[in-house]
């Protein structure tokens, strides 16, 4: 059962409560986060909403997907899983230390 919704094509100054006004039309909202770079502190550009239940997440698909925001088309669509990512950190490429000799 899949209640978490990927908002995309966000303009960087939409809010988390912008988006929890919006979403809440559709039903309950439980949370709202709002992707932000870690070093500047800026909006990605998309968000993950989740909604109290599955018809609650679909209805919100159904009628947002498409829809305008702050003069952006928004794409509206349920949330893969996250995928494992290692970003090659931490591997043994011999790091800030240099490599062994």
């Amino acid at each position: 059962m899949e209640t978490r919704v990927y908002v995309g094509n966000l303009s960087y100054s939409t809010t988390e409560d912008e988006l929890r006004t919006l979403f809440a039309e559709s039903g309950t909202v439980q949370s709202v986060a709002l992707i932000k770079d870690r070093d500047t502190g800026r909006s990605k550009g998309f968000a993950f909403v989740e909604m109290a239940t599955e018809a609650e997440a679909e209805k919100a698909i159904s009628t947002l997907n498409g829809t305008q925001l702050g003069n952006r088309s928004l794409v509206v669509n349920m949330a893969r899983p996250r995928e494992d990512r290692d970003g090659g950190r931490g591997g043994s490429r011999g790091g800030a230390r240099g490599p062994r000799y």
